[in-house]
């Protein structure tokens, strides 16, 4: 029997209000009082505002589409238009096309001919960004280049979708820049802090999919991590997410508790103890080549 979603699922909606309260806590009165303690709060306010907007897209809290979006609309983490991460993420939810160059809009890796083609300068960089460190240094830039350059291909092209992303993420900015010029956070802090909270997430995103044979295997699932899981929204259970795409993140861990054995053997046991254990084998290893493995 299929799961009723429930009309207001409130503990998304609570902790909306609570990543906003944290940020107008960190930009107008922490700051003054202890900069660094603001910018901590204002990083980790970017990455959940960020898992929420993941929420968001999977339709939640809320049934109306509009009054979910209108919920995360602003773009406190300044870099990525909304629009543009639902429409790729959702993309990305082809579980036929996980990792694919082409296909998966978030594969990490790159066609072998494109790679082998590639200055010495600019494959080196791309295997630093493949350790954990180089992800979390590196990869929020490169992802942000990587879009900027794409996007405006597209729009140059005609795509006025695309377009429409970018400038309402244009509008969005430029209120945030208003809070900011109004704010005791300086500019520079408040920049630090959001680039800050991308890399937190790119942990979440370093290995969350491999190359494999079968679709079902290619997400992971890390059962532990602390605060993580909660920053992530429980998008560490990644298998069970692409499973029930749908499912609220609250309801992810006792649902993956009761049905382990069969996520594990799902995803061929594709799983690490905790963000721990991924922290000391790939700090500074590759865990994948860029180049994908099985084209």
């Amino acid at each position: 029997m299929a799961e009723r979603t429930p009309a207001v699922e409130w503990p998304t909606l609570a902790l909306i209000g609570a990543v906003y309260l944290v940020w107008a806590g960190a930009t107008l009165w922490l700051a003054a009082w202890s900069l660094p303690l603001a910018m901590v709060a204002l990083t980790l306010a970017v990455t959940l505002h960020s898992s929420l907007q993941h929420e968001v897209l999977h339709g939640h809290p809320f049934r109306s589409r509009p009054l979910n979006e209108a919920l995360v609309f602003l773009p406190i983490g300044l870099f990525y238009p909304y629009g543009r991460f639902r429409d790729l993420h959702l993309a990305h939810h082809r579980d036929e096309h996980l990792t694919d160059p082409y296909d998966d809009p978030e594969s990490n890796y790159l066609d072998p001919t494109v790679w082998a083609r590639l200055p010495g300068a600019l494959k080196l960089l791309l295997r630093i960004n493949n350790t954990l460190l180089g992800r979390m240094v590196l990869g929020p830039a490169i992802s942000v280049v990587a879009l900027l350059r794409s996007d405006f291909r597209a729009i140059h092209a005609g795509d006025r979708a695309i377009a429409r992303d970018w400038a309402l993420h244009g509008a969005g900015l430029a209120l945030v820049t208003l809070w900011i010029a109004a704010a005791a956070m300086p500019f520079w802090a408040y920049f630090t802090a959001a680039y800050a909270g991308m890399s937190i997430l790119k942990i979440r995103t370093f290995l969350e999919h491999r190359a494999h044979d079968l679709a079902r295997g290619r997400s992971v699932i890390v059962e532990r991590g602390g605060v993580l899981p909660f920053l992530f929204l429980n998008n560490n259970l990644h298998v069970v997410h692409h499973s029930k795409p749908g499912m609220a993140w609250y309801r992810l861990p006792a649902h993956y508790a009761a049905n382990r054995a069969e996520f594990l053997r799902r995803n061929d046991n594709y799983v690490f103890a905790s963000y721990g254990e991924i922290f000391r084998r790939y700090l500074v290893k590759p865990k994948d080549p860029v180049p994908h493995p099985l084209r």
